[in-house]
């Protein structure tokens, strides 16, 4: 799985917009009043919720998302607006004199919550108040969510995915305990496993939850059902395919509050990255579990997605083909780091070397060590060597914590892999001008820097060699 670039994706939200705020202190009393404790509030903190969350979730990712919604004329609406500019979200919020932003209120005291206050007052709201701003959210984007939290904007979901289908965008549904017959015609339903559970009743088997999807989905016409099952991961069935059964991230989990939120956040910018559904899920999975470690609703940023993933992929470190390395480094160019890259036989790891190489990625944030096979080797000091084979040679190397990447090669200069990386850098060990650096050419083709290094000559592997032939 290679993680998407997100900044041409553009994902239109359209539900239950609200602000929650926590209230945090120390309790170290209790009150005489009642047997509860005495929280002394030390920070007040407000963050997007609801569809508004969805929404942030999507810009964190490096997206362009915009947002519809419903706000009151209160305080809280005019934070949740402050908010959405801050983060670059379009806002396509309307404003309502009959209608309280819904503002959830916490009060948490040692990472834990207390007390939840929720302040709203539902009302049910027709197409037609949301009309002009959702033709024009769904015009300028790619895929379009529907956030339902069961708080009126959502009231008429099959007015809604209509007006999104007449215009072939895909619409993902996040559903609330509606009928799911209220969604018919939606690309995707994601619903959690006790929603899905109040639509079609209990299970007892895999096969039998396969089945009740597809039944659902045959009903009601909708092409795919992601359900999102806490500790047992996820469950994808899509027409005429096999379901596919993700596990859950193998993380501690600290608050699942918005976990939904994110699973189709990254689902929705996947997709308008032009990902297939089966990766973007994939991409999901982990996001969620990079979620559930913290507290209340919370994002997951591009860069951490990406980290995630390449972890994932065992493209953190280590020896890799040059079609890993490919994807390795795009990713950390992505991440906006530094890429430098050396090469040699290093066929007898010594102290010169580790200076070196120290010295090296001193250059920047990444090293790529790209190493000559045996054959190559043979080539270019003689028979007899390497005297240790290319395997070798890599183990030692990816065991030195200043590489990060270790590849090999097997023509006799490394040309090929300098155009396929474009590293940021090029540096090399010895006694060279840098237009007698190997590749030095290519690198400064595209403004890249070309370094050269002092080996020390006497610690030199041909030196080590010589000194022990003399023996």
């Amino acid at each position: 799985m290679k993680l998407p670039r997100f900044d041409n994706a553009r994902v239109l939200t359209v539900g239950d917009a609200m602000l929650d705020r926590y209230w945090h202190g120390a309790t170290n009393r209790i009150s005489a009043e009642a047997p509860i404790p005495i929280v002394d509030i030390e920070e007040i903190e407000d963050r997007l919720g609801g569809a508004a969350n969805v929404a942030l979730n999507v810009s964190a990712l490096g997206a362009s998302v915009s947002l519809v919604g419903a706000i009151g004329d209160d305080e809280s609406g005019r934070i949740i607006r402050a908010k959405l500019e801050s983060a670059g979200i379009e806002d396509l919020l309307a404003c309502f004199d009959d209608y309280q932003t819904i503002t959830k209120f916490r009060i948490v005291s040692r990472m834990q919550q207390l007390v939840r206050a929720d302040f709203e007052r539902i009302v049910e709201m027709s197409l037609d108040r949301f009309s002009e701003v959702l033709t024009r959210g769904v015009e300028s984007n790619d895929v379009v969510i529907l956030s339902d939290y069961d708080k009126g904007v959502v009231s008429d979901p099959q007015s809604l995915i209509k007006a999104i289908r007449k215009q072939s965008k895909p619409v993902l549904i996040d559903p609330k305990f509606k009928d799911f017959s209220h969604y018919a015609g939606a690309t995707l339903i994601k619903p959690n496993q006790k929603e899905f559970r109040a639509a079609v009743g209990t299970w007892e088997s895999e096969a039998e939850l396969v089945q009740k999807c597809q039944t659902l989905m045959s009903n009601i016409g909708v092409d795919s059902m992601l359900i999102t099952r806490g500790t047992d991961g996820m469950t994808l069935v899509q027409k005429g395919q096999q379901e596919v059964h993700l596990p859950s991230r193998n993380r501690e989990v600290y608050d699942v509050s918005g976990a939904g939120d994110t699973v189709v956040a990254v689902l929705a910018t996947a997709l308008a990255s032009g990902q297939t559904l089966l990766d973007a899920v994939g991409l999901a999975n982990i996001a969620a579990g990079i979620v559930v470690g913290q507290l209340g609703t919370a994002s997951v940023s591009g860069p951490e997605l990406r980290i995630e993933v390449g972890k994932e992929m065992g493209l953190i470190r280590g020896a890799m083909s040059e079609e890993q390395l490919k994807i390795a480094v795009e990713e950390a160019k992505d991440r906006g780091e530094r890429i430098v890259f050396t090469n040699g036989c290093f066929d007898i790891l010594h102290a010169g070397h580790v200076d070196y190489l120290a010295e090296a990625r001193n250059e920047g944030d990444r090293l790529i060590v790209a190493v000559n096979d045996d054959d190559s080797v043979t080539r270019l000091k003689g028979e007899g060597r390497p005297i240790n084979s290319i395997d070798r040679r890599m183990t030692m190397l990816t065991g030195l914590s200043v590489v990060d990447w270790v590849v090999s090669f097997a023509s006799d200069t490394p040309e090929d892999l300098l155009h396929a990386l474009k590293p940021d850098v090029l540096v090399k060990g010895g006694d060279y001008t840098i237009d007698e650096v190997v590749g030095a050419d290519i690198v400064e083709s595209y403004e890249g820097t070309v370094k050269v290094l002092k080996l020390v000559d006497e610690l030199s592997t041909s030196a080590l060699v010589a000194k022990i032939e003399e023996l």
